[in-house]
């Protein structure tokens, strides 16, 4: 990305590209030469004109209003969190947007917090970097080491294909969860060095980035540990507030389960027990 990167075009080039012509009741006919929606009928769906639509993706129109965006929205079929990366990069509130200070530090204390939890906790800021990680957690996998970028891990260790029993969706929400964050980073030149890194680096990045897929999702993760197995995981994302973009990210399994008890003697592990 660079300082002229038109952000707004580029979402909106890359959603239209995934909308399938039947489902929003366009017959695709058998001279098309495009995937997805042609500009015309964006603009059509979405009510405005084609000559007005060509200048917001071609970045020569950055002020539409809120009005223009959702019907945008509507006629890209986006989802709530797609939506509101859309205005964000059309001008909202940009979260990311704050100084570097403080982006390489767990903020108010969390790195004591999780600490004492038993279940495997970091603090992230939106680069990915880890900021802080309890003991299980460092126990679970390096990924999770204080220091690394844990996006860069899943997508260019070996190891983390081991580690991740489901590699393609790890990769996947860890990508759609910096998209998530960098959407009011326009301006960051740290997050245009770290996508045109790993752009570099990994041809699943590339792919996942323009697919352009937006937010975390809580869900199960199933890892593999070389002393204590297989684990089931939940994991969950908690946004940590006024921190430019730092969140909690916590896994813990079923009471009871078999990936309860081996979480208990990782920590068991981890402790020195």
């Amino acid at each position: 990305m660079s300082e002229g990167t038109n952000l707004l075009g580029d979402y909106l080039r890359a959603r239209r590209g995934q909308v399938n012509p039947q489902d929003v009741g366009l017959v695709a006919g058998p001279r098309r030469r495009v995937s997805g929606l042609r500009r015309a009928e964006l603009a059509t769906l979405a009510g405005i004109s084609a000559e007005y639509y060509l200048r917001l993706e071609q970045g020569r129109d950055k002020n539409p209003s809120p009005q223009i965006l959702d019907a945008l929205a509507r006629a890209l079929q986006l989802d709530i969190k797609a939506s509101e990366y859309l205005h964000q990069l059309a001008g909202g509130a940009e979260p990311a947007a704050r100084g570097a200070a403080g982006d390489d530090t767990a903020a108010d204390g969390l790195d004591d917090l999780i600490e004492q939890w038993t279940t495997p906790s970091l603090v992230a800021n939106r680069y990915q970097d880890v900021l802080a990680a309890n003991a299980v957690a460092r126990a679970l996998s390096p990924g999770f080491t204080p220091g690394v970028n844990f996006l860069r891990w899943r997508l260019t260790e070996p190891a983390a294909k081991e580690f991740f029993a489901d590699w393609d969706e790890a990769t996947d929400i860890a990508v759609s969860g910096l998209r998530e964050v960098a959407a009011g980073a326009s301006a960051d030149a740290r997050m245009r060095a770290l996508v045109e890194e790993l752009s570099g680096l990994s041809a699943r990045f590339v792919e996942l980035w323009a697919r352009a897929d937006v937010g975390y999702r809580a869900g199960v993760t199933v890892v593999r540990h070389p002393v204590v197995g297989e684990l089931q995981l939940h994991r969950h994302r908690l946004a940590v507030p006024h921190s430019g973009g730092q969140h909690l990210i916590v896994f813990s399994a079923a009471p009871g389960s078999p990936s309860q008890q081996a979480l208990e003697r990782l920590l068991e592990q981890s402790r020195g027990y």
